[in-house]
């Protein structure tokens, strides 16, 4: 059976950017004082509850710089409604598809002697779910969609295909490197770490310039721009008149989580404002300055972001 969760908070018909989740999850964090051991009850009074899933963070993160982003995806269970909750809660338009499945809980316990992580596999997702998150994202028709994170069961790469050319809207990915190269559709930007990058290209990724080609080799399969993060060294940008590079701000890096997220959001947030591409690079980079400086996806502060970005510096390569 597939419904719709509801329309959150005031979803408009026609939204800037509409970004798409398809297997978020509820993180669950929790940290106990004594390790772990076989056999024995470890207690706990700390515990954190967080919607994650990496196109909900797109939204929370253009939500605050400005942009109306709704979310869209699927959801179910008691997993699916606490992030229904929490979005809310946020401020963040949302329109999910709700499916009989049940969204996954991703748990890390952080202990004295290490930190372990159980990841649930998601649920299945068959194709009346599919046809209704089309129809969802039709609904909307966004300038611009963002398809991030992974994938749930059921579902290949011919999904994000199918929704990035169902309408004239352009279209964003975020997604393991092994998907970037199997899409036919072309796409606005993809987002690729310095991983990522080498997985979808079969390159090694040991300078600014290795890089450079890398993305470049990546762009030709489909994508306008190639939008690169590359952690302390900063972001890179390629498109068809060459690649550019903007250095990282020196901030205190408190969580790299979310970081990847917040410069896709940057970059967008440029564009939607009509910035120059190196702008919108700038802002990218600012962003995640700001938010590798909080701990986890919480949203900082974006007061003063567009009129920061003239710290950043961007060389050709």
């Amino acid at each position: 059976m597939t419904r719709g969760t509801g329309a959150g908070t005031g979803i408009p018909a026609h939204a800037d950017v509409l970004t798409v989740t398809m297997n978020p999850a509820v993180d669950h964090t929790l940290t106990v004082e004594e390790p772990l051991r076989e056999g024995a009850v470890a207690r706990t009074d700390d515990a954190q509850f967080d919607a994650g899933g990496k196109g909900i963070n797109v939204s929370q993160y253009l939500t605050a710089l400005g942009v109306e982003a709704p979310a869209t995806g699927f959801l179910g269970g008691p997993f699916g409604r606490m992030i229904a909750d929490a979005l809310d809660d946020d401020g963040v338009a949302r329109d999910f598809v709700e499916i009989d499945g049940r969204t996954r809980l991703n748990t890390t316990v952080l202990s004295p002697d290490g930190e372990y992580k159980i990841n649930h596999n998601g649920p299945v997702v068959d194709g009346a779910d599919v046809d209704a998150l089309v129809e969802r994202v039709r609904d909307r028709d966004p300038d611009r969609l963002v398809v991030a994170g992974s994938l749930p069961r059921g579902i290949g790469a011919d999904t994000v295909d199918r929704l990035a050319e169902a309408g004239p809207w352009e279209t964003a990915v975020d997604m393991g490197g092994a998907f970037l190269d199997r899409f036919d559709g072309s796409y606005l930007v993809c987002k690729p770490n310095r991983a990522e990058l080498a997985e979808a290209t079969g390159r090694e990724i040991e300078t600014l310039e290795d890089a450079a080609s890398a993305a470049a080799e990546l762009r030709e399969r489909g994508y306008r721009y190639v939008l690169a993060s590359l952690g302390a060294d900063g972001a890179l940008l390629v498109s068809d008149s060459g690649a550019v590079h903007a250095r990282a701000l020196p901030v205190d890096v408190v969580d790299t989580v979310g970081a990847g997220d917040a410069m896709l959001s940057g970059f967008l947030a440029g564009l939607a404002r009509g910035e120059s591409t190196e702008d919108a690079l700038r802002t990218a980079v600012v962003v995640a300055a700001r938010v590798v400086s909080v701990s986890g996806t919480s949203v900082p502060a974006f007061d003063d972001v567009f009129a920061s970005r003239e710290r950043v510096t961007v060389a050709r390569v």
